[in-house]
């Protein structure tokens, strides 16, 4: 193909600038004209790599594989049908969960979002729930008041939605939870231990209540009540008023305690450890929060800014910080160290974390301590200029192992005295060209005795701190942070890490479900119900039987055990 077109209007096919007719034309050359791979790629800009990679989905059948298509749905027949209805309801001055509840009834339900959406086409404001007498319905039952539980009060027999909450006690236990709420100096109330106000809260996480405003949903369970050793979990208020008496400095301690727990309890082996930033998006109006990137939601808006470290060998997370504003984000991976240190009384040995979590000065203050690091570069113009006009020579072949028994074939270009701008010393950087992206990926490190393939190996593993993450939010709901903030943002970040602590213990003594995520817990375990059963100072708890209770049956679940919080009473399973 000729520099210059043949006639006017032909630079539109020599020069494509959006990234579909970059492929197309890519494409089109190697398949249709038969260039090869190395020269198709070139001219495009694309890596033969890269190339060749759409190839095989361009093979495959993938469908639209050169229209910009808009994300999301086209047309939305649910919503359209039910828009009438919806206007007719809203026009009765019925709020957006009544409306919701009338649409299931009638056998055509659409979500709160789907609802809202056609209220505000309609230009429409929103309506709040009104009290139960004014809707002319059945008014809530009235929730038993919260207080410790006489057990020698508790019924002979109480059927249960929550039997299978229950099952974490063993691991709780040999965590030591008691002594964790200890070492924080979380306080009680004259109603309610401290351990019972954290246990209620764990058991919202644990059942993937969504919000602390719906632990109705829960609270007279005496599944739950017995959990943490109430008469019924505290209300919504209590709970609210409670998490706000819990400053940063409590959480610290508790996660300390949680931290030295899971090394010893083999949940953890702390040799790397993987670090990573999550904004927790706020869904209210006039919150007086700071503006992050929310990659959810592609953009910068009003969130919690929060931080999280994970082991890089098990995965279990081990640390959250939601006590985080933009001035000291930057030094949370000191922050972190010294919590390390005051855990394990040596500082790490080894943190992975991308190019956003810190400065380089930082990094020197990493490299001073003797810590090692990994983190991903980002990559500047200057920078893929140079790597691209290095040789072919400079570079090494190399294969990578992948999930599923795969492999990927790779370059790589290890400099070992590479520069910064602010960092005062040289440092290994490592180019990978393979990974699937047009760029290089570049990795910098102060370990210069480590093999490039062992360092590219350990960045990759810390992508599952991201999926980790992920499991948290759908499992423990760490991104419903609305209104006014119900709940004390930075204990709620700590009580996911305990209640991904306590399924990551839970589901070693499963068998076939050691690398079970938690929602598979939840839903085939924790959500179980059954019958409690007291005997005086023993306590049997039947569950009810279900597709997966074979497993249970299995599992390595103690016969009986003591419960501190109990009294010293006992526990005991029987499967139905």
């Amino acid at each position: 193909i000729p520099q210059q077109p043949a006639r006017p209007g032909g630079e539109f096919f020599l020069h494509p600038d959006s990234p579909v007719h970059r492929r197309y034309e890519a494409l089109r050359a190697y398949l249709a004209e038969g260039l090869p791979a190395t020269e198709a790629a070139a001219r495009s800009g694309y890596t033969p790599a890269s190339l060749l990679s759409a190839v095989r989905d361009f093979r495959a059948g993938a469908g639209e594989f050169f229209v910009n298509a808009r994300p999301g749905p086209k047309t939305a027949p649910g919503k359209d049908a039910a828009r009438p209805r919806i206007l007719e309801l809203r026009a009765a001055r019925h709020s957006i969960d009544e409306i919701a509840t009338a649409l299931a009834a009638a056998g055509t339900p659409l979500n709160r979002t789907g609802i809202a959406e056609v209220i505000a086409d309609e230009g429409l404001p929103r309506l709040w729930r009104r009290p139960d007498a004014e809707r002319g319905g059945v008014q809530r039952e009235i929730q038993p008041r919260a207080e410790a539980l006489d057990f020698t009060t508790l019924p002979e027999r109480a059927e249960t939605r929550l039997a299978g909450l229950l099952l974490v006690i063993p691991d709780l236990i040999a965590l030591g939870i008691p002594d964790m709420v200890a070492a924080a100096g979380y306080p009680s109330t004259p109603a309610i231990p401290a351990l019972s106000y954290v246990l209620s809260l764990l058991a919202l996480k644990l059942t993937s209540t969504r919000r602390v405003s719906h632990v109705y949903d829960i609270a007279a369970d005496p599944g739950a009540a017995l959990f943490a050793a109430l008469t019924a979990l505290p209300k919504a208020t209590a709970l609210t008023t409670y998490s706000y008496r819990l400053e940063h400095r409590k959480q610290a301690a508790f996660l300390a305690a949680l931290g030295k727990a899971s090394l010893a309890a083999g949940l953890a082996d702390g040799e790397a450890l993987n670090l990573d930033l999550h904004a927790v998006m706020h869904w209210g109006e006039d919150a007086a929060l700071e503006k992050h990137y929310v990659p959810s939601r592609s953009q910068r808006t009003r969130s919690v800014l929060t931080f999280f470290a994970e082991d890089a060998a098990t995965h279990t997370l081990l640390y959250a910080n939601a006590d985080l504003a933009k001035a000291t984000q930057n030094r949370e991976a000191i922050a972190f160290a010294d919590h390390w240190k005051a855990v394990t009384g040596n500082d790490p040995a080894l943190l992975i974390f991308d190019s956003k979590l810190t400065t380089q000065a930082v990094l020197a203050e990493l490299d001073d301590r003797h810590i090692g690091f990994i983190a991903l570069r980002a990559r500047h113009p200057a920078i893929t200029a140079q790597l691209a006009a290095l040789p072919a020579s400079a570079c090494t072949s190399m294969t990578l192992a992948r999930a599923g028994g795969r492999t990927r074939r790779v370059k790589v270009h290890d400099d070992p005295a590479a520069t910064l701008s602010a960092y005062p010393r040289p440092l290994r950087q490592i180019a990978v060209t393979g990974l699937g992206h047009d760029q290089p990926t570049l990795l910098i490190t102060n370990d210069s005795a480590t093999t490039a393939r062992k360092i590219i190996e350990s960045y990759s593993r810390r992508m599952n701190i991201e999926q980790r993450l992920a499991e948290a939010i759908q499992s423990f709901s760490l991104d419903a942070l609305a209104g006014a903030v119900p709940l004390n943002v930075d204990l709620d970040v700590v009580l996911s890490v305990l209640a991904h602590t306590t399924c990551a213990a839970l589901r070693h003594r499963l068998p076939g479900y050691h690398t079970a995520t938690p929602d598979t817990l939840q839903r085939r375990f924790l959500s179980t119900g059954g019958t409690i059963i007291s005997h005086g100072d023993q306590i049997t708890v039947r569950l009810n039987r279900r597709t997966y209770s074979p497993v249970l049956r299995q599992a390595t679940l103690p016969e009986t055990i003591t419960v501190p919080w109990w009294g010293g009473r006992t526990l005991r399973y029987e499967y139905a």
